[in-house]
């Protein structure tokens, strides 16, 4: 599939195609999703990279913005895409808070972000949620941690309950297995009355892991595929972001991305949705900030 952005999706993710996992939905509308860790627009290519690119982590630099506008030109051929990594505007991102201008460059009417680090001008640690439908809520959740600064973002599309709702969640946990644990099962909490979820992010572990499965066995989400390694993006050795749903929502295609813009590997699916699904197009420039 080739988008408006000039980028040949499949061609992309021709090595790296899996799925399907759930039979289609009769009559539903399609919705492509997309989970990236951008890293704040940095690129890397090698281990030590980490070392020698520290800096651009807490200082501007030139080649960011030239990074980040290639992400948007890519993000841009999908509905609805989970960011992990940004920064809310701080000294490192030139002030400019990323995700709205992902969503300016990626033409997504709606865009919102959770800081979940503030660290001043120095850094603003934050997750970034883009899409073509206007959600009627969006809650930021505050993880449970040793170490703070850990959230999730639950956004809302369709009825306001019920099976005719489709619920939202991007998270990025932590890297301590226990603390991953505890975000698990408060995630599973909060999900566990819902019928129609997405779940997505970098969940630093794997498919099979005992914190993966806390939280299918808590919820109505299937266990994930076997999921093609996405970190570090220059040579995927783990599996840690992954994209959950509920057997409702037809799981058609899931690809990880062969990318180079971040040390983490996209991954997306594309959905069918139920018809009773309502998706609200209204477009205005921004939904919350």
């Amino acid at each position: 599939m080739q988008g408006n952005n000039g980028y040949d999706h499949a061609a992309l993710a021709d090595t790296l195609s899996i799925g399907p996992s759930t039979p289609p939905v009769a009559g539903g509308q399609r919705l492509r999703i997309l989970s990236y860790n951008v890293q704040v627009g940095i690129a890397s290519g090698r281990f030590h990279h980490y070392l020698t690119n520290s800096w651009k982590h807490v200082l501007p630099y030139e080649g960011r913005m030239g990074n980040l506008n290639s992400i948007a030109r890519f993000i841009s051929g999908f509905d609805l895409v989970g960011l992990q990594e940004l920064d809310a505007g701080s000294l490192r991102s030139n002030f400019i808070n990323l995700a709205e201008y992902l969503a300016h460059r990626g033409e997504f009417p709606y865009w919102y972000s959770q800081t979940n680090r503030n660290l001043g001008k120095l850094a603003k640690h934050s997750l970034g949620l883009l899409s073509r439908f206007r959600p009627h809520s969006v809650v930021e959740h505050r993880l449970p941690g040793r170490i703070p600064g850990r959230g999730a973002l639950e956004a809302h599309f369709g009825a306001h309950h019920g099976e005719d709702s489709l619920v939202i969640m991007l998270v990025h946990l932590s890297l301590g297995r226990k603390a991953r644990m505890l975000q698990m099962q408060y995630i599973a909490e909060v999900l566990r009355d819902h019928e129609h979820v997405v779940v997505m992010g970098d969940m630093n572990t794997p498919a099979h892991s005992q914190e993966v499965q806390r939280l299918v066995s808590h919820t109505r989400l299937q266990e994930p595929l076997a999921s093609a390694k996405t970190y570090p993006s220059w040579r995927p050795m783990h599996a840690f972001d992954h994209i959950l749903v509920t057997p409702g929502l037809g799981l058609e295609q899931v690809h990880v991305y062969n990318l180079n813009y971040s040390d983490h590997l996209p991954v997306g699916v594309e959905l069918v949705i139920p018809e009773t699904v309502r998706m609200a197009h209204t477009r205005i420039e921004q939904f919350c900030q």
